[in-house]
């Protein structure tokens, strides 16, 4: 996950949480999420506005 952009994960996540994936695989992406220290809240938003 570390080749991933912080954009892309976040959208990656955000995706993943519409399509109500595999919670161990949420969980893989919402740690590596936390571990960049990331705010979901400002990627989302601005996605939006895209």
């Amino acid at each position: 996950m570390k080749t991933l952009s912080n954009e892309a994960l976040i959208d990656c996540y955000l995706k993943a949480t519409e399509l109500k994936l595999d919670r161990d695989f949420l969980s893989l992406l919402l740690a590596e999420i936390k571990r960049r220290k990331l705010n979901i809240h400002f990627y989302g938003q601005e996605a939006q506005a895209n």
